[in-house]
């Protein structure tokens, strides 16, 4: 049975820096967790690692794609696994670290996609409903027919909302229901980084306001001029939805910098809420450790779950 460790939990949390040490510690190589940081050019709004930190411990499903390119979890789902797969072989841990709840747990418990055609007709009927109607009521459709899944995504993924619904007009079942797991594929060490509200909101806050300073907006623009239209994924990402819409002028500056902070809680929440759920995951509250000691905790535990089951 092949090993898989990782680090989880809301953003904001500090897993990127815990998790390289970590990863120095255990003979580990990290496997981001996040569904923006497979874009290329999207670096500061999607809080990557940086260049330096990358070459202290090498980093996998990390600038793979293009920013007009659709990616979706089940195609990080397939690179992922045999990532895994070549590490084990190289006698070295796959550390998954990241927030992206769907991502992590189609790894984790190895979901099994079934694939199923789209409709363009179907897709098309949703899709000018939320054009006319708004993207609200397209989740409140989705959560009477798969309560389940609505839970799941956020309110504001367009392009789930609609493939869920899509797929319950055209097999009659929820989405939650078109996919199997199996949660003994791997010998799993889960470790939950988190902290109290307040400091964490604090913390998100502050991060939007380095994000903004370290060049944001510019890079949104260089995105615009380079790829032109960014591929619908892409467009969702937090801080880059929000800048875009500045750009565009639906929103003045002020409004996008704090929709930013504000929808970013609510991530954070949503995430904590998701990860909450799997009974597997170990917490750690940052604020009972220095770095130091919780670097050595994550990873006494991490090798004591992977060498001793």
């Amino acid at each position: 049975m092949h090993k898989l460790a990782a680090i989880v939990g809301p953003t904001a949390a500090g897993k990127t820096r815990i998790a390289i040490e970590v990863a120095k510690k255990i003979n580990a190589q990290i496997v981001s967790c996040d569904s923006m940081q497979v874009y290329r050019d999207m670096d500061i709004g999607t809080a990557k690692a940086s260049i330096q930190e990358r070459q202290l411990i090498p980093h996998y499903m990390v600038d793979i794609i293009d920013a007009d390119e659709e990616f979706s979890v089940a195609d990080y789902q397939k690179q992922v696994k045999s990532i895994i797969e070549q590490l084990n072989k190289e006698n070295t841990i796959p550390l998954l670290v990241g927030g992206t709840g769907l991502y992590y747990q189609a790894v984790a418990d190895n979901y099994q996609f079934f694939p199923l055609q789209s409709r363009n007709e179907v897709r098309e009927k949703w899709q000018d409903i939320v054009n006319n109607t708004g993207l609200e009521f397209a989740y409140e459709a989705l959560s009477r027919i798969d309560p389940d899944y609505a839970g799941k995504i956020s309110p504001q993924d367009e392009k789930r909302i609609i493939r869920a619904i899509e797929v319950y007009e055209l097999t009659g079942k929820p989405f939650s229901q078109q996919q199997t797991r199996d949660r003994d594929t791997y010998r799993l060490a889960v470790a939950g980084l988190y902290l109290d509200r307040e400091v964490l909101y604090q913390r998100i806050n502050l991060r939007v306001d380095d994000m903004i300073n370290q060049g944001l907006i510019e890079e949104v623009l260089a995105l615009k001029k380079n790829w032109g239209e960014l591929s619908a994924t892409a467009r969702q990402a937090l801080g880059y939805k929000q800048v875009l819409n500045y750009l565009d002028g639906v929103i003045n500056r002020e409004n996008m910098i704090e929709e930013i902070k504000q929808e970013t809680r609510r991530y954070a929440k949503r995430q904590f809420t998701w990860f909450k759920r799997d009974e597997r995951i170990k917490w750690f509250n940052i604020m009972d450790y220095s770095d130091e000691q919780l670097v050595q905790n994550i990873c006494s535990y991490i090798e004591g779950q992977l060498n001793h089951l």
